[in-house]
This record gives structure tokens, C-alpha cells and sequence, in this order.
């Protein structure tokens, strides 16, 4: 049976399956212990947001020294996404996972430290919110390449709402837990609070009995993790188009949130409570839209038409809450975009880890945050510069309409041209044995088919699936070559950085690699198998 196109259109739409409980994942015991462990973690942030932004205000009246406390905590994630993601997929996810645990409790408690002493001042506290920062660059993608592990692939989808409800509802607990705290009993509780919950994350992260098996060919350098990592991104079509997708979303849905502040302080009586209640409804809504209406649109259309759909609805609610009259219109209305929002984050998110094999799955999905940091850093900073230009009504409609065209033109003039691959992992693949290792110079790889000339184009379209796959498995080159003095013989050639990262290849091989294998064989019209010819480069 020929494989699928993925999200292909419905022409005869199958017969659905039985709805899955949007709860289905918690009933696993790993799944739900970490579950509530990234609740609390990310409960943590929003009330380190809350204190540091709060204290910083104590410290100093400058609008750009506050303004930096938020890049100081995003900024990290962006800086250092690839390599915690290479990290994350060399070392050992569940002791790598309680480092960062660890490293945010550290921080919290040398904030508290600071604070109790005197020395706190602008630098410092800046300084400070970068280092949490990189605790949570570091943990974003290790908690996003474990969760495949927790639950089958049939309830990915439910585990990534999941997360979307935790992230929320984290939201909406943060501030006011920090709030309270701040009131009653001053900033540095805040951070105490924190390092006692991320200690006992790490506590409860140790119950994980998860067995680390290391590669018998040693960890990967941490350069080289990361730039197979890129070039995997790059030669998948597949995570390239969701990339692309997760770019455009968030560039444009970031308008509504970045100007929320001024859209709260347009509306009648519009304060600070104003703005933490339209935060709050758009917090209830995504809890509601993981719970209760992504199970339900997952029945009756694929991720693609949830996208459509998500965007719609959110380019209406940006449209609709930059003309409402009052506050109790804008509830609604931003709870419905919390919805709209989560639907269409969560389905993209999910594309991404479906588009990604376990051995590079951190990195892909640290690139995939980066794209959402960035993209949401630009739409900011652009949509922003549009209102200063026009007004905050104008910017907000044209950032709804632009949303919409755009992914729209995306979809229909960029498809997902891939196919629906199956990234099973498969030891078809024989890794050579040699009396002694080679040591240091690059290893050539020399497939020799013989091919019927009437086929030749076939079969030279066919290799830049070949090529594909060799790159995106880790080779450093790739070559199709054609015999000059005998035009039916071609010759693949791939380039492998060293004889250990050779025979790592043979770890990355899935049951998509070996279809494609066969398909290649098929064109072979020799007597006898493809000739393979293993050479070293000499330095």
C-alpha cells in the first residue's frame, strides 16, 4: 500500500475513531507524577516573572530596565535552545532533567540571598533572571523529548493539550500565589518558594525509573550533536513546513498579547486588574479548548484544519477585542482566543514531535521553540512599530488579517510535500566490522547500481530521497556520480565526518529508511547486489 500523503484532503474522510478522554494520559502513573511536576515547574516561572518584574520597579523608574527583565528571561531560551536540546538527546534525559531543577532552585535561593543582604540592584537583579533563564532553556527541551516516552503515540496529542493546560493554569496560579506573597511577606518569599519547589521536583523526578542505555560508540560532542540536529531540520521537508507554520502563527497571535496592556488600559475603568483578568480568561479558555474542544475538532478534521481554524478564530478575537466597548465583552471574546490559541500551538507542536525520530528529538523541538521565541520576539517588536505608526485598533486588525492570509498562502504554496514516514527505529542495517577501528580522516562511502538508462530520471529522483536521508542521519556529503565511459552505472557517495559517526548512522536507521532501501534496489538491474566500497580520507 503506497504511503500517505500527511493531512491529505478528506476526499472519502475515514470512519472515526471513538473519542480518547483528553485526561487519557494522566491515568499513566510516570505521565501524571511528571505532569504535576512541570505544573509546579512552570508555576515557578510565572511567579519568578511576577517578583523579579515587581522588584526591579523598587529598584529603579527606568521603562527600559524593567522592560529588560522579560528579555532577560527569554532571552536564554533562544541563545542556548540547540545546545540544551543537543543535551538533552547525549546525556541522560532523567539526570539531565533534575540538573535543571537543581540549577533553578540554586538560583532562587542566591536571589533570596542577594535580597536579605542589601545587595540587590538593577545589574544584579538582571544578571540573576538570566541565570534562571538558562535553567529554563535547559528544560523546555528535555521535558519536550520525554514526554513521547510516557504515553503511547495514539495519545501524543492528548499529553501535548496536556502540557497546554499546565502551562495556563500555571499562568493563572503564579501570579496570584506571587501577588499574595509579595503583599504579605515581601519579594524574597517568592524565591524561597521557588527553590523548595524545584527541589522537590527533583525529588519527585528521581522516583522515574528510567533506564538510560548508552551508545556502545560513546556520547556525541556536543558541536557535532548540534549540527546534525540543524541539518536534520534542514533536510526534513516535514519539520521545515511546521517550522514555518509555527513562525507565522506566533508572529502574528503575539500581537494581541503584546498590546494587551494598552487594550486593557483603553477600556472603561481599565487598571492593572483589568489587564490580570482579560490574562486570566485567556488562561481559562486554553484549559477549556485542551479539555473539552481540541478532543472534539481532532474527530472531524486533521492538524492542518485545526490550524485553519485556530488562526481564524483568534484573527476574529484580535480583531473583536481592539473594538470592545467594555470589559465584560472582552472576557469572552479572550477566552475564546485562549482556545483558538491552544488548538492551533498544540497541533503545530504536535506535528513537530510526529516529524522527529527519538534519537535528535530534543534538538528538533528546541529548534521548534526557537522559532516560536523568535517569531514571538519580531511580531512584538512588528506589530508594535505598526500601531506607533497608525493606532492600536489598526495594528490589531491588520495583524488578524495578515495572520490569516498569510498561513493560508503558506498551506496552499508550501504544502507538506513529505510523506507520512514511519520513524520506527530498525536494525535492517548491518554496521560494518573492521579488524581495527580507523582513527581520525573522513570515511567515503561508494554505492556502485546499474541502472536501465530509460529509467535513469526516475531513479535520479528517487536519490534526492537517498540524499535526504544520508544527511539527515548525520553524513557530512552526499554525490550521486554517473560513469563516463559506462552511462548505466551511478554511484553513490556519502561522507561520514569519522568511522565512530560512520557507524552511528546505523543507529538512526528507521522502517522509512529501509522502504526507501528497497525502492533503490528495485532500479538495480546488475547480477549481483550494489557494490559498496568503504574507503578513509588519509589527512
Amino acid at each position: 500500500m503506497p504511503p500517505q500523503p500527511l493531512d491529505a484532503p478528506d476526499a472519502t474522510p475515514p470512519v472515526p475513531p471513538p473519542r480518547a478522554s483528553a485526561i487519557l494520559p494522566l491515568r499513566t502513573p510516570v505521565f501524571r507524577m511528571l505532569w504535576f511536576t512541570w505544573l509546579a515547574a512552570n508555576t515557578c516561572m510565572w511567579m519568578n516573572d511576577v517578583a523579579t518584574a515587581w522588584l526591579m520597579t523598587s529598584l529603579t523608574t527606568s521603562p527600559v530596565m524593567v522592560a529588560l527583565v522579560q528579555s532577560a528571561s527569554t532571552l536564554p531560551v533562544f541563545l542556548l535552545g540547540l545546545p540544551s536540546g543537543a543535551l538533552a538527546d547525549i546525556l541522560d534525559r532523567r539526570r539531565y532533567f533534575i540538573a535543571t531543577q537543581l540549577w533553578v532552585a540554586a538560583v532562587a535561593l542566591l536571589l533570596c540571598v542577594v535580597i536579605l543582604s542589601g545587595w540587590v540592584n538593577a545589574g544584579a537583579l538582571l544578571a540573576l533572571t538570566f541565570l534562571n533563564g538558562i535553567g529554563l532553556a535547559m528544560r523546555w527541551p528535555v521535558f519536550s523529548a520525554i514526554v513521547p516516552e510516557l504515553v503511547p503515540r495514539e495519545q501524543l496529542p492528548q499529553a501535548m493539550a496536556l502540557n497546554g493546560v499546565a502551562m495556563n493554569a500555571s499562568r493563572i496560579v503564579g501570579p496570584l500565589v506571587a501577588g499574595a506573597l509579595i503583599a504579605s511577606a515581601g519579594s524574597h518569599w517568592v524565591f524561597v518558594l521557588n527553590a523548595l519547589l524545584s527541589i522537590g521536583s527533583a525529588y519527585v523526578i528521581t522516583r522515574w525509573k528510567r533506564v538510560h542505555v548508552a551508545s556502545p560508540l560513546g556520547r556525541e560532542r556536543l558541536g557535532g550533536a548540534m549540527r546534525v540536529g540543524l541539518q536534520f531540520v534542514r533536510e526534513s521537508p516535514r519539520m521545515r513546513a511546521v517550522l514555518v507554520r509555527l513562525a507565522i502563527f506566533f508572529l502574528h497571535s503575539t500581537a494581541l498579547l503584546a498590546m494587551l496592556p494598552l487594550v486593557a488600559r483603553a477600556l472603561p475603568g481599565g487598571d492593572a486588574g483589568t489587564f490580570t483578568v482579560l490574562l486570566a480568561s485567556m488562561g481559562v479558555g486554553a484549559i477549556v479548548g485542551a479539555l473539552v474542544i481540541q478532543p472534539r475538532l481532532r474527530q472531524r478534521m486533521g492538524r492542518d484544519g485545526i490550524v485553519r481554524i485556530g488562526t481564524i478564530v483568534m484573527a476574529l478575537v484580535t480583531a473583536a477585542v481592539s473594538y470592545s466597548p467594555s470589559l465584560w465583552f472582552a472576557i469572552p471574546a479572550m477566552a475564546f482566543g485562549g482556545a483558538a490559541w491552544l488548538c492551533a500551538a498544540n497541533s503545530l507542536t504536535t506535528s513537530a514531535q510526529f516529524a522527529l525520530p527519538d534519537w535528535v528529538r530534543a534538538r528538533g523541538m528546541a529548534i521548534a521553540q526557537m522559532a516560536i521565541m523568535g517569531a514571538t520576539a519580531l511580531g512584538a517588536a512588528l506589530w508594535g512599530q505598526v500601531a506607533s505608526m497608525t493606532s492600536l485598533h489598526t495594528g490589531l486588525v491588520l495583524a488578524a488579517i495578515s495572520g490569516v492570509l498569510t498561513l493560508f498562502g503558506v498551506q496552499r504554496f508550501m504544502p507538506d510535500r513529505s510523506l507520512i514516514e514511519d520513524l520506527t527505529p530498525s536494525k535492517a542495517f548491518t554496521a560494518p566490522v573492521v579488524e581495527a577501528a580507523p582513527e581520525g580522516g573522513r570515511i567515503q562511502v561508494s554505492i556502485e547500481y546499474r541502472i536501465d538508462p530509460a529509467r535513469a530520471d526516475d531513479f535520479r529522483l528517487l536519490m534526492q530521497d537517498s540524499r535526504r536521508s544520508r544527511l539527515r542521519q548525520g553524513a557530512r556529503d552526499w554525490q550521486l556520480q554517473r560513469d563516463v565511459y559506462d552511462p548505466a552505472v551511478f554511484v553513490e557517495q556519502v561522507t561520514d565526518e569519522s568511522w565512530t559517526e560512520h557507524l552511528r548512522r546505523f543507529d538512526r536507521v528507521t522502517a522509512s529508511d529501509v522502504a526507501l532501501r528497497d525502492r533503490k534496489l528495485a532500479f538495480h538491474v546488475g547480477d549481483t547486489p550494489p557494490k559498496v566500497t568503504r574507503r578513509i580520507v588519509e589527512r
